[in-house]
């Protein structure tokens, strides 16, 4: 019935798919004075910072009208550059918007202070409206001379210098950067977290999974730095650290098991998952990791593992729906391509520039057209004609390749002798590329050849190939690969990035928190060989990340969303998080590696209702056998047009597109989902058992042993005394037939012991999911 139950919510939020971006900006923190208007209780600072006060006001009030895309500049005046901000306007060139150091002089002023709505700005139409604090700042940088600054994103990251501290509290520079921010904001860093909660944190945070028994009692036998630091030493070596990482880059990749659009035909990719899983394993340096994908094929004597890499590249949408224009769709490939480039590696909307320059980020359209001329050079189809055409270009693997060079690839869980798997290829006579009048397909304009943005920096000698840019995104000065990647890795750490907006590092996005750590963690990630273990281990060790995430009402007030970290944040768990941890909780999770996607429970019927017509293996959902229904997540079958709705419900990507951050809900279909979804009732069920066999006749011992499992810790008097209690009511219910015992223990394939009453078992099974449902269990803190 539960089951039922979570059909029928499902297939209405299957379909229901959003997305929340939260971009915070921080100002800097100098001396301030009070607005003489009066009108705000904010304080506008005593120095005027271009980056931090200004641009942030101009990108969001006045470059729609003012900003960088020559075609959309009104009156003739943009303030992108000094160079156009200052110049001399007007038909008489008898006046200046801005005049650095005279207000007076300055048309800007008087028309943003102005009661007249046919001379105010912004104009009154354009529903953009300017705070007393913001014309302030506007008035105050105009006195201290209008002074403009280069995009801090677009200036390579230069070595600061650690902060001196007279604290006795951090670990290694991160807590330096951190400290000085707090002490800024006269906030203090928080105590050190539980043994049990540090442990539990930094076990999920690298392995998705919670800590072992054996784990928990080494720690908090000897909690000591050494063991904490040899405990994050095992975990990154582990196989799970590898599948945890592989995880985010599923949705970074756009990874899925079809290829969507109506007919949503299954593919073959799951070669190039294994061979990611293998990367992290291996600790592949971040730039050979990135080339790899890039440009594999391109590399000199390319081996097959390099060609295999490069199927992150098509990973995107296939169509075979019949009527369409097949270059259309072959465009939009290529397009899929570049806009992936843009979010994965420079954090960068570089698709806000297909149609027109950027709005806001110094980007021309042609310079869009330029990075996707990059991609245009693949022998490609735009449309599949059926179910079994296999998208060229493609590579085969067998056995042979697999004892020859692909020996991560789990090939003895495949049925499939031969397996095509879709990789990149230049064509023997590259194609043109143009600028596309409006973006659209057919369009040409202006032939454009690989080229790399002047404002980000200069393409020099490569090759115009995938492997120049690849070795473009390296380069020791370049100022985004680093950064948008170092804050990536933090973002896994705490929950946001230095930079809040992963995905944009432009003007409209959000600025840093701590810009001077960025910097730091940027050229130490660069300079230390791209090593990803070793600075997920630097921040790890830091005693900012070791914090407790207790919070005080100042603190609240003060910082609501810890963007200063004077505390851990507390964190839900990821959708896959969420369903491995019942596995683990239950013992049920298979730990193969590898190999093909795996169909776990789901609601009956939504593949059905869903299809396309166009028949084929995706046509409708057939359970997997054996242990395979318990594997990890990562491994579930992505159907892109009917994603796994449970993980839906939790926020995952959809894989549709590229994506760096997942949004951030929280919906009754949560509830939902960990009240009904079958696997968590049966890893309730199974853990259950395990207890009841483990400790016969000792139900207060079950359930704390329960608890200590779910959770990591051991529960108090008080939490003991309420769970044996929901306890004792659940077994009421099950003797006086108020619970369907034989329906309820029927849920989910494993078998249930003869030997066990099954009143206690339901009682025990319910108190369990319970548990699983607990704040606690879903958070790490």
């Amino acid at each position: 019935m539960a089951a039922k139950f979570l059909n029928r919510i499902v297939k209405i939020a299957s379909v229901i798919f959003s997305c929340i971006v939260l971009i915070s900006c921080t100002p800097n923190t100098d001396k301030t004075i009070a607005i003489s208007e009066g009108a705000s209780q904010k304080q506008v600072p005593e120095k005027i910072d271009f980056t931090f006060h200004v641009k942030p006001i101009l990108s969001d009030r006045c470059f729609k009208c003012h900003g960088p895309d020559k075609n959309a500049v009104e009156g003739n005046f943009s303030l992108h550059s000094p160079e156009e901000a200052y110049k001399v306007l007007g038909e008489l060139k008898d006046h200046f918007a801005i005049v650095p150091g005279d207000v007076s002089k300055s048309e800007l002023v008087k028309r943003i202070y102005s009661d007249d709505s046919n001379v105010l700005m912004p104009p009154p139409e354009s529903n953009l409206v300017l705070e007393d604090y913001e014309k302030a700042i506007l008035k105050k940088w105009i006195e201290q001379g209008a002074v403009y600054k280069t995009h801090w994103a677009f200036v390579p990251p230069t070595q600061p210098e650690v902060p001196e501290t007279d604290n006795d509290w951090g670990n290694n520079e991160i807590d330096a950067f951190v400290l000085k921010i707090l002490k800024q904001n006269n906030l203090k860093s928080n105590e050190r977290a539980s043994n049990e909660k540090l442990l539990r944190r930094i076990t999920f945070d690298l392995t998705g999974l919670p800590p072992t028994m054996k784990q928990i009692k080494s720690f908090i036998e000897n909690p000591t730095d050494h063991t904490y630091e040899t405990i994050i030493d095992s975990l990154l070596e582990s196989v799970d650290y590898a599948e945890n990482m592989a995880a985010e880059w599923m949705d970074i990749a756009r990874y899925a098991d079809t290829h969507g659009y109506q007919d949503d035909f299954e593919r073959t990719m799951w070669p190039w998952r294994d061979w990611v899983i293998h990367a992290f394993k291996e600790n592949m340096p971040y730039d050979q990791f990135v080339t790899y994908q890039l440009a594999g094929d391109l590399l000199p004597n390319a081996n097959l593992e390099q060609i295999l890499a490069t199927g992150f590249n098509r990973n995107h949408k296939i169509t075979a729906e019949g009527g369409v224009i097949p270059e259309e769709y072959r465009v939009e490939y290529v397009e899929d391509r570049t806009t992936t480039l843009g979010t994965a590696f420079l954090g960068l909307t570089l698709e806000c520039a297909r149609c027109h320059d950027h709005k806001y980020d110094p980007i021309s359209q042609k310079e869009h057209f330029q990075f996707y001329s990059f991609f245009n050079t693949i022998p490609e189809q735009g449309l599949l004609a059926n179910a079994a055409e296999l998208p060229t270009p493609y590579i085969t693997i067998t056995s042979k390749e697999v004892d020859d060079v692909l020996g991560f690839i789990n090939l003895q869980k495949s049925q499939m002798k031969e397996i095509p798997v879709m990789v990149m290829k230049e064509m023997e006579k590259p194609r043109s590329s143009f600028v596309l009048d409006r973006g659209v397909y057919n369009q040409h304009t202006t032939e454009v050849f690989p080229d790399t943005p002047e404002s980000i920096l200069p393409f020099n000698e490569y090759p115009k190939n995938r492997l120049g840019l690849a070795k473009w995104l390296f380069e020791d000065e370049h100022p985004l690969t680093a950064r948008v990647a170092v804050n990536r890795l933090w973002q896994r750490m705490f929950g946001n990035g230095i930079v809040a907006t992963s995905f944009d590092f432009g003007n409209q996005g959000a600025l840093p928190t701590h810009p001077e750590l960025l910097d730091f963690l940027a050229i130490k990630y660069r300079t230390e060989g791209w090593d990803t273990r070793k600075i997920l281990k630097y921040i790890a060790m830091s005693a900012t990340y070791q914090q407790d995430t207790k919070s005080t009402k100042e603190k609240l007030e003060q910082d609501p969303e810890n963007k200063f970290l004077a505390r851990a944040s507390r964190l839900r768990l990821s959708a896959e998080a969420i369903r491995d941890q019942a596995l683990v909780f239950s013992g049920l999770l298979s730990r193969d590696v590898g190999g093909p996607s795996v169909k776990p429970y789901q609601p009956e019927g939504i593949w059905e209702e869903t299809t396309g017509g166009g028949g084929g293996s995706t046509a409708s959902y057939t359970l997997s056998e054996g242990d395979d229904v318990y594997r990890k997540s990562l491994y579930t079958f992505w159907k892109r047009t009917v994603p796994p709705p449970s993980m839906m419900i939790f926020d995952s990507s959809s894989r549709d597109y590229c994506s760096v951050k997942r949004q951030e809900t929280n919906t009754p279909l949560q509830a939902l989902v960990l009240l009904n979804d079958p696997q968590m009732v049966e890893a309730a069920r199974v853990a259950a058992v395990g207890e009841m066999i483990a400790n016969p006749g000792a139900e207060s011992e079950q359930i704390r042993m329960l608890f200590y499992k779910a959770t990591s810790r051991l529960p108090n008097e008080v939490e003991i005394q309420s769970l044996v209690g929901y306890y004792s009511q659940m077994l009421k219910k099950a003797e006086n037939g108020e619970i369907n015992v034989s329906e309820y223990l029927s849920i989910g394939r494993s078998a249930v012991p003869s030997e066990l009453n099954t009143d206690a078992l339901v009682a025990m099974a319910l108190t369990a999911h319970t548990i699983l449902n607990l704040d606690e269990t879903i958070n790490r803190g």
